[in-house]
């Protein structure tokens, strides 16, 4: 090739590639060198037909996210969701240092919010969180160690507690209390808890009793607490996982002046501290996906795909002639990107995921990988964009190269994609995107720039 058409070349390819950000057709266009005997040809395609389903997850770790997750909402696409919080907890030091004068005064749970301020839904209303005496002991589960191992997916990645799972607890609540969420001012939730309670905790200490000598002593005693959401909540918050009880008491001091103190019972641990999300999709499109029936044809949905944190909704995709056009050998992909579209409306207090990743499910609908970011093995992101009031929709934009590149091989042959919110945002907060559609169909696609050798 002479150096002039080899200019030419790179010219045209650099137009095809600016032309690849602002066309949005369902036709080839391809850009052609003048010469009429010329064998390379840069092309455009979006065409490619994506077939789409709702998709629920499985297993999914709840543990060591750092985030106690306690609240309810009710979102008008995909129905109620609740989060309560379970957490093992030790007490601050196992030796009597209670002065000897001390008189018990109350026992309450202090709640802090997490560092980010995360919250989901309606935060003007009053909210209640109760306080239970979990009956149970909380253990993990080792999925990749059991003969369920081929099932864990690609997120499980040792010991864990999964969201759906429950510990019993007393039906009767310790203590409840009730507050306003004004988020970015709020300091600490305080909950006062039964008497009796804190009392006997103070008498064991003051008796050195064996209930307090150590830790598992005192989990036996005390196998945890559970922090549950007032059936009249509306809103999801993120708190701290430095959760405090405090066993509050008051004495003399040596200059005559009456003291106060305090016992502190903290969280033993993020390994045992993790959130149990439940939900109800009842009366909307969705209510068939279960964790029994986990995935429903556009058909079943009457053409309705969200991608929900938390529940584990994804919208799962599915390129049936993307391994074809891939086959043919006188192609080179130069750029590959995959669009989805959500739609503008807005729920009010329930925004879209701040990022989306791509999952890739093996033949048995099992997450085995990420799409990675390109020449890289960390997980690619894809950052919300906004619409405008011009009628343009939110999007996600993903760069596919390398999904693309390798589809035929054994990376990725005989695998989908399942679209969700990013790690680790999937399983501590349940913020909700809906996909765009248009004439019925999702407004999902996939745009490829490559070059034809003829």
């Amino acid at each position: 090739m002479s150096q002039l058409l080899r200019f030419k070349y790179l010219y045209f390819l650099s137009i095809a590639s600016a032309l690849s950000l602002f066309i949005s057709c369902n036709k080839d266009i391809s850009l052609s060198l003048d010469d009429v005997n010329e064998d390379i040809a840069v092309s455009f395609i979006d065409s490619f037909t994506v077939n789409t389903s709702t998709f629920q997850l499985d297993y999914m770790p709840a543990a060591s996210m750092g985030t106690v997750l306690v609240g309810k909402i009710n979102h008008p696409g995909v129905g109620a969701v609740q989060s309560s919080s379970y957490l093992k907890v030790t007490l601050d030091s196992y030796t009597d240092n209670i002065p000897e004068n001390a008189v018990f005064d109350s026992i309450n749970v202090v709640l802090k919010p997490h560092a980010t301020r995360y919250y989901y839904g309606d935060t003007t209303q009053v909210q209640s969180i109760a306080v239970h005496r979990v009956t149970q002991e909380i253990v993990t589960t080792n999925l990749l160690s059991s003969i369920d191992s081929y099932k864990a997916p690609v997120y499980v990645t040792g010991p864990t507690i999964f969201n759906n799972q429950k510990f019993n607890y007393n039906n009767i609540a310790l203590g409840t209390g009730t507050f306003r969420p004004n988020i970015f001012s709020l300091d600490t939730i305080s909950v006062r808890l039964d008497d009796n309670f804190g009392k006997e905790i103070f008498d064991m200490v003051n008796t050195q009793d064996y209930n307090v000598s150590n830790t598992e002593s005192f989990q036996n005693y005390l196998k945890g607490i559970a922090l549950v959401p007032g059936n009249s909540n509306t809103a999801m918050l993120g708190l701290s996982d430095t959760v405090n009880i405090n066993i509050n008491y008051s004495y003399t001091g040596s200059d005559g002046f009456k003291t106060q103190g305090k016992k502190v019972i903290t969280a033993s641990g993020s390994a045992f501290q993790y959130n149990n999300i439940e939900y109800n999709r009842a009366g909307t499109p969705l209510a068939a996906l279960t964790a029994s029936n986990r995935e429903l044809s556009a058909t079943e949905t009457n053409n309705n795909f969200y991608v929900q944190a938390g529940t584990g909704i994804t919208t799962k995709i599915r390129i049936p002639s993307l391994n074809a056009f891939m086959y043919n050998d006188n192609i080179s992909v130069n750029k590959a990107e995959l669009v989805i579209e959500t739609e503008s409306v807005s729920y009010g207090p329930f925004p879209a995921p701040t990022s989306l990743m791509l999952l890739v499910t093996n033949k048995n609908n099992i997450p085995v990988n990420y799409v990675p970011a390109p020449l890289s093995n960390t997980v690619q992101s894809a950052a919300f964009i906004p619409g405008n009031n011009v009628g343009e929709n939110n999007k996600y934009v993903f760069n596919l190269i390398d999904y693309v590149k390798f589809v035929n091989s054994n990376r990725y042959i005989d695998t989908d994609l399942l679209i969700s919110s990013v790690s680790p945002s999937i399983f501590t907060t349940v913020n909700t995107a809906k996909i765009a559609t248009e004439n019925g169909k999702p407004k999902i696609k996939l745009n490829i720039v490559y070059t034809k050798f003829r």
